[in-house]
């Protein structure tokens, strides 16, 4: 923002986004009822479809407007603008369409999907530093050397009031009641156009921003009164990693936003899979926020019946995202509780664990035998929320068991749940099979009633992929002489069941 200017006051903004030149390059998208998220969370939850936008993302409309209203000759000098991301590819794309010169300046470690997306749009890459400040500078440094005109991803009023058509299609597209309207923060510049214009035009709306824990920099700026930099922020949802909002964001955002939500990375997830489960598209981190932030602030204030609108956002998820978003979704949704149990390592303590756990469905159990006296087993279980997590445990330690919840212990969700394992020198005559077990409550346990007694489990490792069979590698202390009987028990069992004792992997990692 040129620091002449007097900031713009409501009226003013109100004037710039009903004038703003968005749609020579953007779509109105649609406002879409999530039918299955409506009903359980029971209010009326509307979806603004900003991930249809061309380029997957609304930040098209500010990057247009800000190069749309340009003098003829500042666009014949071209413009530059830093960025990772969805700002890179709404300016590329913006340059085409006015048949302007862009310069987009990638961090190196931009991943070549997105470098090949800009480039297919025609902005030109130059890839410098190994951040977005890196960037960020070297594009400053580019605007003097040469003239550009650098469009600002968030902090400028012309990107902020073609963010705020945004708000200008959900007013105009419903007509009715609402709530409250829920979008995802970086910056600043999507939520501080949306509530420029709501505010001006329906008050009584509300406008939440919706933040992630650990990228958190306009609630601790509005909470303080002054921009507050982070010296770290979590970059899952790389799309609000920001570590200082805009000037003129943080001034719109303190007047006009009613409240923030912030949300975990867990939620993030929970809310991809939702949206996915009503819509069939998958949504980026970012793009989900306003969603999981939507289902919280419901929670936490009881509301019921009422019509709320989430903003998606964005669209651009890199594909090797989705292994991790699968696996933190259901802990996020709060359907899946995990637990680190303690047995006595002797014969019959598994099979009186299942029993325990009875019909319930298991989502993952890891075991490896390191301990004559006891036995640690990180374990998973499908329920309905934290309140039956808790009955659980409170089950699992009147029984003899005890447990802890690592429900919330990043260490165990990252890291711990894939290490468990190893070499153990209590796995003598082990023999290693790999099983396919039906994907259905009671497998496990049929397999334990079935196994003679005398048979010791030294290793197990289940996690459901959400196929039809579960993958399951057990280590079995079997003799020699009884082989002959472990092959009628699987027959009988109709398992399909293969030797990995001679695999080299397990030789070298765990024998």
């Amino acid at each position: 923002m040129d620091g002449t200017d007097a900031p713009l006051d409501r009226l003013g903004y109100l004037q710039k986004i009903l004038t703003a030149r968005v749609y020579d390059v953007a779509v109105e998208t649609p406002l879409q009822r999530a039918r299955k998220l409506s009903a359980r969370i029971g209010n009326e939850l509307w979806l603004k479809r900003e991930d249809e936008q061309p380029v997957f993302s609304f930040k098209v409309r500010g990057a247009y407007n800000k190069m749309a209203l340009l003098t003829p000759e500042a666009r014949g000098r071209g413009v530059v603008c830093a960025s990772a991301g969805n700002h890179a590819q709404g300016v590329a794309l913006s340059a085409r369409r006015l048949a302007c010169r862009a310069t987009i300046v990638m961090p190196t470690t931009t991943p070549s999907l997105k470098v090949d997306a800009v480039r297919a749009l025609g902005g030109e890459v130059v890839l410098h530093g190994e951040s977005y400040s890196d960037a960020h500078l070297h594009a400053l440094e580019l605007c003097k050397a040469h003239g550009y005109t650098f469009v600002h991803p968030f902090d400028d009023p012309d990107v902020i009031a073609g963010q705020g058509t945004i708000g200008m299609e959900i007013l105009r597209q419903r007509q009715g009641p609402i709530h409250a309207v829920f979008a995802a923060i970086g910056g600043g510049g999507l939520v501080a156009g949306v509530a420029a214009y709501i505010k001006a035009v329906r008050p009584e709306i509300k406008v939440i921003g919706v933040q992630t824990a650990d990228s958190d920099a306009m609630i601790r700026s509005v909470r303080e009164g002054r921009r507050v930099p982070l010296p770290d922020v979590g970059l899952f949802s790389d799309g609000t990693a920001v570590k200082l909002v805009g000037e003129e964001t943080f001034r719109l955002v303190r007047d006009l936003v009613d409240d923030f939500v912030t949300v975990s990375t867990d939620a993030a997830c929970a809310a991809i899979k939702d949206v996915f489960e009503d819509t069939r598209s998958v949504l980026e981190p970012a793009g989900a926020l306003s969603v999981a932030g939507a289902k919280r602030y419901a929670a936490e204030h009881g509301l019921k019946g009422e019509t709320l609108v989430a903003i998606a956002c964005g669209a651009n998820i890199n594909f090797d995202r989705l292994r991790f978003v699968a696996e933190r979704a259901e802990v996020g949704e709060e359907r899946e509780a995990i637990f680190a149990m303690t047995i006595p390592e002797r014969r019959g303590s598994l099979k009186r664990l299942c029993e325990t756990i009875g019909p319930r469905s298991v989502t993952e159990f890891n075991y490896r035998i390191s301990d004559a006296a006891s036995a640690h087993l990180f374990v998973g279980l499908a329920v309905s929320g934290r309140p039956e997590a808790a009955r659980l445990a409170t089950e699992f330690e009147a029984s003899g068991f005890p447990v802890v919840d690592l429900t919330a212990d990043e260490l165990a969700k990252e890291h711990v749940r894939h290490m468990v394992g190893g070499r153990s020198p209590l796995a003598g005559d082990e023999r290693l099979y790999r099983f396919e077990f039906p994907e259905r409550p009671g497998a496990l346990m049929r397999f334990l009633a079935n196994m003679p007694p005398n048979w010791n489990i030294s290793l197990f490792h289940y996690r459901n992929q959400g196929g039809d069979d579960a993958r399951v590698l057990v280590g079995l202390q079997i003799p020699d002489d009884e082989l002959p009987a472990f092959r009628d028990f699987t027959a009988g069992l109709g398992y399909p069941c293969v030797d990995e004792t001679d695999n080299p992997v397990y030789r070298l990692f765990l024998r």
